[in-house]
């Protein structure tokens, strides 16, 4: 073991004709003669190193030569910039330790069957692919606080345990709280309406569950949501800091992760056209749009994933979708005081047929006409009276938004399914490991 503080490949540029210690892991080994070629991984990039036997000796070459994909090692070298190397730089080997000679790798460069790659996911994380995706997750996610603390918003965590539901009855997981029925959070917003009113501007950013038995490849039983709500704000503002909020996460993954981009084989110039304004469309533009494309929808019907991929394939860029039918939104959406019987909301959906990624609106602030809400939903006003309560003290117009990280991630990496845009996703099927 060498005292040398260790570096990062990350940094190995800073670094080029020094002797540096790097930690790490075999991705794999190619030998020629008295020459050993090892490519490492740290977490933080790649790098090639060279154990030449003259220079290590006969000893740790043998170990070189002995070591396994994923087998764990210390290496102490010389850095020397190659561009035809991986990311530019190698390392001319002078020691090294063997940590652990790694069992054999059960993923390998073959089709595996996307079961095999799930039921080993927590190695499958090691792969290129997977580490790319999770670093623009990464990077979706660092932008989202950042976008919303320079702005003023207050971050406000939100409960997982509630007494009762945001969305629907019919999508909630149920839980036993001491003597009490509980269940795990579909969304933050109601606790961040509390929250606004206090503090004007807020976010909540954490894990939502949502019982939805279905396969598609949109969906996850568990995933992550980012919430702002606003107080003395109307749906205009929602939708022009969702258009902004969007545009700048595009900008930072294209400026920061590139490189990862590309590792995904991502059209660059598809996420380079997202830049505002978006086209915003009413409901009944929408559907109108939808009928001259010949999809099978009347005005009044919700919009399902088919109808969303269409849409979403007919703009270069994200679109906002506005003024649904009250009757297909929450009880919480304020209606439209031209059109009462449309609510104030609106879906983002993103481009190349990935579909909603956002929705939100403007909340009712009445008490009465919420309260009216209620029963017309047949939820429990003693439930809600926290909720009323807010309508009571205060009440102003206030409206919010609640943005998937798993697909908006998907859009951006260009994935398939959502499946892979989260380190352990949970599905209607899957819950290990």
């Amino acid at each position: 073991m060498t005292d040398r503080p260790c570096i990062t490949i990350e940094h190995l540029a800073k670094f080029v004709g020094q002797r540096v210690t790097l930690r790490g892991w075999v991705r794999h080994l190619r030998k020629s003669g008295k020459l050993a070629f090892l490519v490492i991984r740290d977490g933080t990039g790649d790098v090639q190193a060279i154990v030449s036997k003259a220079q290590v000796g006969e000893a740790q070459f043998t170990q070189a030569c002995q070591m396994t994909q994923e087998s764990s090692l210390i290496l102490t070298g010389t850095v020397r910039a190659d561009a035809r190397a991986p990311g530019g730089y190698e390392l001319e080997a002078e020691t090294l330790h063997v940590v652990h000679i790694a069992d054999p790798f059960p993923i390998q460069p073959k089709e595996h069957g996307v079961g095999f790659l799930m039921d080993h996911r927590h190695l499958w994380l090691r792969s290129r692919r997977q580490q790319a995706i999770l670093r623009i997750r990464h990077e979706v996610i660092r932008t989202c606080r950042t976008f919303f603390d320079e702005r003023g918003f207050t971050l406000i965590d939100a409960p997982i345990f509630t007494p009762n539901a945001c969305e629907g009855t019919t999508t909630l997981f149920e839980t036993q709280y001491f003597d009490q029925q509980a269940y795990l959070t579909q969304s933050g917003q109601l606790y961040g309406e509390a929250a606004a009113m206090a503090f004007g501007k807020v976010y909540c950013f954490g894990p939502t569950f949502r019982a939805e038995k279905s396969k598609t490849r949109r969906h996850l039983m568990e995933f992550w949501m980012v919430e702002p709500e606003l107080a003395f704000a109307e749906l205009a503002d929602v939708m022009d800091l969702a258009e902004e909020l969007v545009t700048i996460i595009v900008h930072r993954v294209l400026t920061h992760r590139r490189a990862e981009l590309q590792t995904l084989e991502r059209d660059i110039a598809a996420l380079e056209a997202v830049v505002p304004p978006f086209p915003r469309l009413t409901y009944e533009e929408a559907v109108q749009l939808l009928q001259a494309k010949q999809v099978s929808i009347a005005y009044g019907d919700d919009f399902g994933g088919d109808e969303e991929t269409v849409l979403s394939r007919a703009f270069a860029k994200p679109i906002i979708v506005h003024r649904y039918p009250a009757a297909l939104k929450a009880f919480y959406m304020q209606t439209d005081p031209v059109q009462p019987d449309l609510a104030l909301c609106m879906d983002m959906l993103a481009p190349e047929g990935y579909g909603e990624i956002i929705g939100g609106g403007q909340r009712i602030h009445e008490y009465e006409k919420l309260q009216e809400r209620l029963r017309e939903h047949g939820l429990s006003e003693e439930a809600f009276r926290w909720y009323l309560d807010l309508r009571k003290y205060g009440t102003v117009p206030h409206a919010g938004f609640g943005m998937g990280i798993e697909r908006v991630v998907a859009w951006i990496c260009g994935l398939d399914h959502v499946r892979e845009t989260i380190p352990f996703p949970r599905m209607l099927y899957r819950l290990y490991p």
